[in-house]
């Protein structure tokens, strides 16, 4: 069933499950976050992308307002909860500073396959291991959800809107898996071209052909 919500579009990707900290300072998002306080209700983050505003989003709540400014700053603490897509949009809410959206929700799921899990963990940390990335890493590929890995794999801010828009699980482990086994041998390539100009200029002991 199609609802109006609150719109506050910026320039990421939020996903389900996701924890993100704000830091709102326009008056039109002050207002916004001043009533998800006080009357509990939810908001959209759609991604902005060269300058257009993308269809679909994720909706998220307020978790708490960390700190108050005394110019009526705010850094605050949101967690996001389901995906929707915009039917229609609104530059300003009836009576309001902010923008809203006739949304439809979007069905998600994250019912992957553990086996698929387990290789995209270690696709994973090979990346982290030639990059020289220090993040922990799931070890238990059972409790893996592709969202909470999407930030650090090494996508755009395109690919990952086309990740958001991909609904189901094993979907989404095949887009992550494809990515990554393309990704990794571009990645050996330039540690083997930045060894290469490390070594430019030093002796080489190099054996002549017979």
């Amino acid at each position: 069933m199609d609802k109006l919500l609150p719109l506050f579009p910026l320039q990421l990707v939020v996903f389900p499950g996701e924890n993100l900290n704000l830091h709102i300072f326009e008056p039109r998002y002050r207002q916004l976050i001043k009533e998800c306080e006080e009357k509990g209700t939810t908001f959209g983050i759609p991604a902005h992308i060269d300058g257009k505003m993308m269809t679909v989003g994720t909706e998220v709540e307020l978790l708490s307002i960390e700190k108050r400014y005394p110019n009526g700053e705010m850094d605050i603490k949101t967690r996001g909860l389901s995906l929707f897509s915009i039917n229609e949009f609104f530059r300003t809410a009836p009576n309001k500073l902010y923008s809203a959206g006739e949304v439809k929700p979007l069905p998600h799921d994250t019912d992957g396959d553990v086996l698929a899990s387990a290789h995209i963990l270690e696709l994973v940390e090979e990346l982290f291991s030639l990059m020289n990335i220090r993040k922990s890493i799931p070890s238990d590929p059972k409790g893996v959800v592709t969202y909470d890995l999407a930030h650090h794999v090494g996508f755009s801010l395109e690919q990952e809107y086309q990740f958001l828009c991909v609904t189901d699980e094993r979907s989404r482990q095949e887009f992550m898996k494809l990515h990554l086994e393309k990704l990794i041998p571009i990645v050996k390539e330039m540690e083997n071209l930045r060894k290469k100009a490390e070594m430019n200029g030093h002796f080489k002991n190099i054996i002549p052909p017979p």
